[in-house]
């Protein structure tokens, strides 16, 4: 049958991995890097499986497909928490959350009392909220662990050298992230950076993105008292130097949600440059034999899941990707027209 070689180890590269493995696909991972770290943009993520929030900025794809996450990452066995989202602003930004409210769907609006029941801990602080409350999330590096565990039980690794070759008995398929700028031109870096707090006096219980009208903020528990702090999208590649302006935005945004961060300690700064093309869609395509899968954008693991299942349903089914630019071509006749008594 045919050989699928994944090259890059980070949400995408192992999502992949995931999907071609379970239909009873052969599956090599190669990433110099090895194993997921810090040196991949997928370590530094938020982790918001929230396709009704991002339907504020993102394309209807993102909010469409975007709602099968929550589920697929539960199936693979990762930790998903399932509070719903919180979207606040401050009296005076009260207008960006109607703003919000006009360009997302399935929300609920609550009141000052209804927050508190919610968060405790924001109890009088905030007059309105948005509360969209089938939306989840996830610690994004749990989650790749669970990936990495799970293709381990069946004997797939990732190696950090190997020679491969297009030929008909092995699809190469590059997820290689921003990396792979040296073949598609018109992918671009994203530059984000977040923080990693301590905040041990406030238990929130969900993600809440505070709006602004400059640089929104949004906040992810991880339990136990930490927090992830999010916000930037610079059009840049440059990947390892957070800006200072950045940094007291976030920590400015964060003590106006609740004075208790400003005690908080910073365990890590987090900056990388994530992978997007023109429209911020990810796209499948083939480039002589290689199939390129890229631009996640700020949705890896929103999106990550629905882009794998789209190259698996490829090549074990020839039905073409809803992500891929045009007709896609492979070298290779689809996986379950082939003799399939070695796969189970």
């Amino acid at each position: 049958m045919t050989n699928v070689t994944i090259l890059g180890a980070g949400v995408l590269g192992l999502s992949v991995a995931t999907e071609i493995a379970a239909r009873g696909g052969s599956v090599t991972i190669i990433d110099p890097n090895g194993t997921p770290g810090p040196h991949g943009c997928s370590w530094w993520a938020g982790g918001m499986l929230a396709p009704f929030c991002e339907g504020e900025s993102a394309e209807e794809p993102v909010v469409r497909l975007g709602q099968m996450a929550a589920n697929w990452w539960q199936k693979q066995g990762a930790e998903v928490t399932y509070n719903g989202s919180l979207v606040l602003a401050l009296g005076r930004d009260l207008k960006e959350l109607d703003r919000f409210g006009r360009k997302t769907t399935s929300f609920e609006t609550i009141n000052a009392d209804q927050i508190s029941q919610l968060e405790p801990d924001l109890e009088g602080r905030f007059r309105k909220a948005l509360y969209f409350e089938n939306e989840a999330h996830l610690a994004p590096r749990q989650a790749m662990d669970v990936l990495v565990k799970n293709l381990g039980h069946k004997n797939i690794v990732v190696q950090s050298e190997l020679d491969v070759d297009v030929d008909d008995q092995n699809q190469i398929i590059d997820c290689r992230g921003l990396a792979a700028k040296d073949k598609l031109d018109d992918l671009r870096g994203v530059k984000g950076e977040m923080l990693i707090l301590h905040c041990p006096d406030l238990d929130l219980k969900r993600p809440i993105r505070l709006l602004h009208p400059r640089i929104p903020l949004y906040i992810v528990p991880r339990g136990d008292g930490i927090y992830m702090l999010g916000a930037t999208m610079l059009e840049t590649s440059e990947r390892g130097r957070i800006t200072a302006r950045s940094m007291l935005e976030m920590l400015t945004s964060a003590y106006a949600l609740h004075p208790s961060f400003g005690e908080a300690e910073i365990l890590e700064i987090g900056v990388d440059a994530r992978p997007a093309f023109h429209d911020n869609l990810p796209s499948i395509r083939s480039i002589d034999g290689v199939i390129y899968a890229n631009g996640l954008y700020r949705h890896g693991y929103l999106l990550a899941p629905v882009v794998a299942t789209q190259l698996a349903d490829l090549l074990f089914d020839g039905k073409q990707p809803e992500f891929s630019p045009k007709t896609l071509n492979t070298t290779h006749t689809p996986i379950n027209e082939v003799d399939h008594e070695h796969c189970d």
